[in-house]
Formats: structure tokens, C-alpha cells, sequence
């Protein structure tokens, strides 16, 4: 791998100085065979010791492009930043043309996905909560709630979000749900089994289990090293941490930044990645939201099937990975939450979780609608 030189203004150092080593491999812990994994007991599915010992693997920057765009990613999320967000307006129709709204073509996506199996998988906050400025006040309403309970019963539904799973079900409270939480680090089905899989009580996944003891110890220090910084939050999501910066004033960001890079520097198994207004803070295995969404699928049994129809819809960074799972296997597709244009590997937007919401009831709706007409034959 070719070296490249990075040269960043004395203002941007801070922030590229936070950058951590991260891993990114060419291979894949799924294998490419059409058979499903087997069935340990409970009926959780397995992982075997030799995949799991792949996922461990340091990951390198790929030389200056992506650290840059790191650095880029971290400045464009900042406090200072974000009050200066309304020039990104710019090209938004140029954008909506490129991914446009999955309302408007709600028809279209109806079209392409006839004699397949839509599966549903759906992150949570700013998506089917609101942002907001107390990470643990993320409630979604009881129209999104009764929105959700009906999407499940009539496609296989999943949360896939970085919260921790236990927490996303108590927002959530549906058990008839598909649960990845940690970033898709910490999967669990649904409680009393899904229809959409025979036999199976419930799917287990849990790769990064190793790292529990460090992620404890380094959380117990991120709270101690922030606690002098005023509207920081860490939160301990069990497989990662999330340290919120959405409260912190613009003039305390790089304080913060130093503080969580000094943590940090001594714990190279950990690795740092941007979210919306949050420091993702993960283990070094090559997983992500878009691995979740491969486990998930093959547990299901569509691992390698025509005729599955998966549909991702999020709004955050972390979402691009399950994106570009979809537009590599050519199935489905995402979209992306935001009412500002963002690159995405996403294919169709939506503006706000009110916009997921009506999405979601003409899918439920057009459902019925089929099911109806199908008795009437």
C-alpha cells in the first residue's frame, strides 16, 4: 500500500490528531454457498470460532483519501459548522434528482419490488424518533409505535441501530420485532419467534464479546475526563460508546475532542467514527450496520435468494454501511433521512421521521390491499 502525505491547516489539527486506526478488508465473514448456517441450541444462530477470529483484524487509513474525509466528516458535524449548515442547501435539486423523494416514487418502488419478499429494516433515532437534545428523552409516538407493530405483521422488520439493543426496545417496546443494537453488534430476534422463520426462537449474534471488559473501563474514564466539559454525554451502549456533543458549546468542541483522543491513544483495539451530533466510539472487527443487515438476511434465509427485497431506511453516517451492502448485492435499496443533501450510497430520501411514518403506512396499506386481493381470486 502506497503512503500519501496529509497536510491539514494548524485549526484541523486537533481534530485529525482524533483519528484512529481503523480496519477495512476486502473479505466477508459470510460465506457465498446458498446454505444457511446451522442451528445451535435454543435455535440462536451460530457463528463458527474461525469467522468470528477473522473479524479481529487491525484495520490501516487507506493513505490521505480517508483520513481526509474523516477529518472533513468530523469538521462538517461540529458545532461551529452545523450554524453555518444553510450553504449546504445549495444543489438540492440537483440532489433530489439523484435520490429522490420515496414518496413521490412510492408507485416505482411498488413496481420493482412485485413477487418479492420486502424485508424491513429501520434505524432509530432520527428516524423513527426525533433528534433531540437528551439522547435518553428519544421517545417515538405512539402513531410511529402503532405504525411500526403493523409493518411487522406484514414484512420480517428490524431496529438496526448504535444504540444498545436493550435500550432501543425499552423506546421501542415491540416484541414482535428484530432487535441489532451496538451498531449491529448485539442481534436478538423476537421474543416468542417470527413467522417469517420456522423453528427458530429467536437469533442471537454477538461478535465483539470480548471487548466488554475494555469497553466498560474505557467508559468509566471518558466520563471521568468529560465530566469538566458542559453538555457532553457518554453514553455506554455495552459493545461501544456514544459521546454526545450536541449540547457542547462550539467553544469547548476542541476541548472535547482532546479529551476523548487522550482515552483513547492508549486503547489502539478501539476505533473512532463520526455520527450525526454523537463519537462513535467501536472495536476494531470488521463489522457495521451493513453486516448486521447480511446476518440478518441469511438468518431469514435469503442470504443468497432473487427474490428478497430488503429496504434500509436511516439517517445516519454509520446507515452508509448497510447502503452500500444494498447497492452491492443489487437488491433493494436505501433511504436516506436528511433535509439537506449529503453523499450517500442511498437511493431515494426521505426529509423527517414524519416522512418515514407515512412511508411506512402506504406500505403497510399497500400490503393489505394485495393480500385482499389475492383472497378475492
Amino acid at each position: 500500500m502506497t503512503k500519501q502525505n496529509v497536510v491539514v491547516s494548524d485549526a484541523d489539527s486537533q481534530i485529525m490528531n482524533m483519528a484512529i486506526s481503523v480496519a477495512v478488508s476486502n473479505s466477508s465473514i459470510f460465506s457465498a454457498a446458498a446454505e444457511k448456517p446451522p442451528m445451535a441450541p435454543g435455535g440462536y444462530i451460530s457463528i463458527s470460532r474461525k469467522r468470528l477470529m477473522n473479524l479481529k483484524n487491525l484495520d490501516i487509513i487507506n493513505g490521505g483519501e480517508r483520513l481526509t474525509s474523516w477529518v472533513d466528516s468530523m469538521k462538517a458535524s461540529s458545532p461551529t459548522h452545523i450554524q453555518s449548515s444553510p450553504c449546504l442547501v445549495k444543489g438540492q435539486s440537483s440532489w433530489m434528482l439523484q435520490h429522490p423523494s420515496a414518496l413521490d416514487t412510492f408507485d416505482k418502488i411498488i413496481e420493482v419490488s412485485q413477487g418479492k419478499q420486502i424485508v424491513m429494516f429501520l434505524d432509530y433515532d432520527g428516524t423513527l424518533s426525533p433528534i433531540v437534545e437528551d439522547p435518553d428523552r428519544a421517545f417515538m409516538s405512539d402513531s410511529m409505535r402503532k405504525t411500526v407493530k403493523q409493518l411487522a405483521r406484514c414484512f420480517p422488520t428490524a431496529i438496526v441501530s448504535g444504540r444498545c439493543r436493550d435500550k432501543v426496545y425499552k423506546f421501542v417496546r415491540l416484541a414482535e420485532l428484530y432487535y441489532a443494537g451496538s451498531h449491529g453488534m448485539d442481534i436478538k430476534g423476537p421474543a416468542k419467534g417470527s413467522k417469517y422463520k420456522k423453528g427458530s426462537q429467536g437469533v442471537l449474534c454477538q461478535p465483539a464479546s470480548e471487548f466488554l471488559p475494555m469497553i466498560d473501563e474505557v467508559y468509566k474514564l471518558l466520563v471521568e475526563k468529560t465530566k469538566s466539559t458542559p453538555g457532553a454525554k457518554v453514553e455506554n451502549n455495552k459493545f461501544c460508546l456514544s459521546v454526545h456533543f450536541r449540547c457542547v458549546d462550539e467553544k469547548k468542541w476542541s476541548e472535547l475532542a482532546s479529551q476523548v483522543r487522550s482515552v483513547l491513544k492508549e486503547y489502539p483495539q478501539l476505533r473512532l467514527s463520526q455520527g450525526r451530533k454523537v463519537l462513535e466510539i467501536r472495536p476494531t472487527i470488521k463489522w457495521d450496520k451493513g453486516k448486521a443487515l447480511e446476518f440478518l438476511l441469511e438468518s431469514l434465509g435469503y442470504a443468497n435468494c432473487n427474490d428478497v427485497f430488503p429496504v434500509y431506511i436511516g439517517d445516519d453516517r454509520t446507515d452508509e454501511d448497510a447502503f452500500k451492502v444494498l447497492r452491492d448485492r443489487g437488491q433493494g435499496f436505501g433511504i436516506l433521512v436528511s433535509k439537506i443533501p449529503k453523499e450517500t450510497s442511498a437511493t431515494y430520501s426521505l426529509q423527517e421521521p414524519a416522512e418515514v411514518m407515512d412511508f411506512l403506512q402506504r406500505l403497510v396499506e399497500w400490503k393489505r390491499q394485495a393480500v385482499r386481493s389475492q383472497a378475492m381470486l
